[in-house]
């Protein structure tokens, strides 16, 4: 059982309390005999050079996962938010990393997520690896590498533009993340249509989806993209624990945070920006394109039905012509979003997109 650590932290009463709680829970939960489980999530890559590897680390009943994953029976009954919640971390967890027939040991954080990069050969595409904590059953991580020379890349909002949340609401955000069925959330209209044409179209460009939402409900979340048919890739979210000086994390710093790591690590990519107009994303957008005009190929911002903006708490200031260069959509959906991408050359016409299905289906008979 990892233990936790003393700290700077401890001199924080936010950070003391979720510890003195997590403490708690832990020990309940060696009581209960139950063991430490890796949720690995999704990462990412650069060809031949290193991979980010991103994980959790909790206690959990043996019985309940397989290699990290909820058994089938749980998702196929619908899984209600709050037991997203209900495994206590284990802070500075060590976690063994394979890859191939190599070996890696790393720490996770006080709040239990392994977020680090490791120096890894890998060619361009979709590869395996395993992570183990404390001895236990290995779970099985997917990691994107992405080509060195790759230009183009995809980088989407989840909450309000892939699916309706009404997130920035304190009690619709609760009664998204702690008490609706996973199976109940709703896809916005269009959007995977689109987003499946534009990874189609643009063959190994990355799609990188970034979110305010907390890291345990990555699971959940991944298991809706797969089932509404949205492209595969990586989730970069976010703990939303205390930190010092502050009872809860900055989810508008942490989508800067991640986007300009994200210009840092990829210098020839440039990066489709997806967003919605009700929380910070018009604004997290046009200051990236401000610091980084090489890096932004366009912005997306899908605009909220009345009611939705209502839920959200009103529009986000529109930001068109803030950034000169950089062509902004702007559309309530993604049918009319394809529209426009269409015109910036970024999607081929529609009818040259069912051609090219019709033209596989007849080589593949």
């Amino acid at each position: 059982m990892a233990l936790l650590r003393n700290s700077d932290f401890w001199d924080d009463p936010a950070v003391k309390l979720e510890d003195g709680w997590n403490a708690f829970r832990l020990r309940r939960a060696e009581e209960r005999d139950w063991v430490q489980t890796v949720f690995a999530f999704r990462g990412y890559g650069l060809s031949n050079a290193w991979i980010r590897v991103m994980a959790r680390v909790v206690m959990a009943r043996e019985e309940a996962f397989e290699h990290g994953l909820p058994l089938p029976n749980v998702v196929t009954d619908g899984v209600r938010g709050w037991r997203n919640f209900t495994s206590p971390p284990v802070p500075y967890a060590e976690v063994t990393i394979k890859i191939g027939d190599k070996e890696f040991t790393v720490d996770a954080d006080r709040g239990g997520v392994v977020d680090t990069r490791i120096r890894a050969e890998l060619p361009v595409g979709w590869h395996t690896i395993e992570l183990t904590a404390n001895g236990g059953e290995h779970s099985h991580a997917h990691v994107y590498v992405i080509d060195q020379d790759q230009t183009m890349g995809i980088i989407s909002d989840i909450d309000d533009t892939v699916v309706v949340t009404a997130l920035p609401r304190p009690l619709l955000a609760a009664w998204n993340s702690f008490v609706l069925d996973e199976h109940a959330r709703n896809p916005t209209p269009g959007m995977a249509v689109m987003m499946e044409r534009l990874a189609q179209h643009h063959v190994h460009a990355p799609v990188i989806y970034l979110s305010t939402g907390a890291w345990n409900v990555a699971q959940t979340l991944q298991r809706f993209l797969r089932r509404n048919l949205y492209p595969k890739g990586p989730l970069l979210l976010t703990d939303w624990g205390p930190t010092e000086g502050r009872w809860f994390r900055s989810g508008m710093q942490h989508k800067v945070n991640q986007l300009r790591r994200l210009a840092d690590e990829f210098p020839n990519i440039k990066w489709l920006l997806i967003g919605d107009d009700g929380q910070h994303d018009p604004e997290i957008y046009a200051e990236f394109a401000r610091r980084y005009p090489d890096h932004v190929e366009a912005i997306v911002i899908r605009q909220l039905t009345p009611s939705e903006a209502v839920l959200a708490g009103g529009r986000s200031e529109e930001m068109m012509g803030s950034t000169p260069g950089t062509p902004w959509i702007y559309e309530p959906d993604g049918a009319k979003i394809a529209t426009k991408l269409e015109k910036l050359g970024l999607l081929p016409a529609a009818r040259a997109d069912a051609q090219m299905g019709a033209n596989d289906d007849a080589s593949s008979l």
